[in-house]
């Protein structure tokens, strides 16, 4: 009798849901690579025919597409089938016009032409420990074969920019920058941390580091900020050069892409650069200590097996012990906009 009423208290819909999760993940990414939200910017309403002509779609699932995005929340509906207007959400407005300068999808656009495909192979990179992406096809490396596709690694720093803008927002507001004159920002890409750093605390002066291919990428953005005063670019191959001396070393989703004798290196590095009272600052999808909650960091973790084979995820712990280690007093974790944490390591 109990196990009955256990069979009939219980449902397999999560399971059902989660099976078939990329169904919906595919159908959002399509919209984004299509241009759906973009078409639809400036708060316009358009039908279903009109969004059919503009995109250059078939006719066969115009409506199905749609109204999918409907059901998932990413876009509003008036009217029904050829009646129908379609609009974008508050969300969608914001941050999927391609137009706008708060667009995040680059992320999005990276997680449909590459993640996508490469996830397909899970299980056999959970088999052989391998990463599987490119290297597979080509021989070489991500970080490679991006900095060798002009295209790519614009999406790829695109990207970047678009799944941290929100974190390193949240950062230049939580964080207290007051005691400090200056920052230098390992990976910056295009400089996104060191802007939003710059514009809420000006007595902050920002360096923002990556490789040669990534600076003029980085001035660019900088410039169409107007923050070209405050916040400098420098060249950083950060395996092979010390880090520039400044207050606060700052990392935004680099110490996860290693593994940990190179993760070590780079808390070194930061360590040596730092003055006494110093800060090591570094933005994560921290998966929390007892590895229950934060389900996007773990995931994050399996996608760096995808990217890296050896490259891995971690906890604020793990990073407490780490800094620690190399001569860190304290750590302090501020969690940030959504799975986000920046975990804080003072000299």
């Amino acid at each position: 009798m109990n196990t009955t009423l256990e069979q009939i208290q219980i449902s397999p819909a999560r399971i059902m849901e989660t099976a078939t999760a990329f169904f919906a993940s595919k159908t959002f990414l399509s919209a984004v690579k299509l241009g759906v939200f973009t078409t639809l910017s400036g708060n316009q309403s358009l039908s279903g025919k009109a969004i059919q002509k503009a995109l250059n779609l078939h006719d066969r699932a115009v409506y199905d597409f749609l109204d999918a995005l409907v059901a998932l929340g990413f876009l509003n509906r008036d009217g029904l089938l050829e009646t129908a207007t379609y609009s974008n959400t508050p969300e969608t407005e914001v941050f999927l016009d391609k137009n706008k300068p708060s667009y995040i999808g680059g992320f999005v656009e990276m997680a449909n032409d590459r993640l996508y495909p490469f996830w397909a192979d899970l299980d056999e990179a959970l088999l052989t420990g391998k990463p599987q992406n490119e290297i597979k096809h080509t021989g070489r490396s991500m970080f490679e074969e991006l900095y060798a596709k002009p295209e790519r690694l614009k999406q790829f720093i695109n990207a970047m920019s678009g799944i941290s803008t929100g974190n390193f927002m949240a950062l230049a507001q939580k964080f207290d920058f007051s005691r400090y004159s200056s920052l230098c920002d390992i990976g910056g890409a295009a400089g996104v941390l060191s802007v939003e750093v710059a514009r809420q605390h000006p007595n902050i002066a920002c360096t923002t580091t990556d490789l040669p291919s990534v600076e003029s990428i980085a001035r660019d953005y900088i410039a169409a900020q107007g923050m070209s005063e405050q916040v400098k670019t420098a060249n950083i191959d950060f395996f092979k050069d010390e880090f520039p001396k400044a207050d606060v070393i700052t990392m935004g989703m680099i110490l996860h892409d290693w593994d940990l004798p190179n993760k070590m290196m780079l808390i070194q590095k930061a360590y040596d650069a730092l003055p006494e009272g110093g800060a090591l600052i570094v933005v994560e999808a921290l998966i929390d200590d007892d590895r229950r909650k934060n389900a996007f960091g773990l995931l994050m973790s399996l996608n760096m097996l995808i990217e890296f084979g050896v490259a891995f995820d971690f906890t604020g712990a793990d990073f407490e012990r780490w800094t620690k280690e190399v001569g860190f007093r304290s750590v302090d974790v501020i969690p940030l906009a959504g799975p986000s944490s920046a975990a804080i390591a003072y000299k």
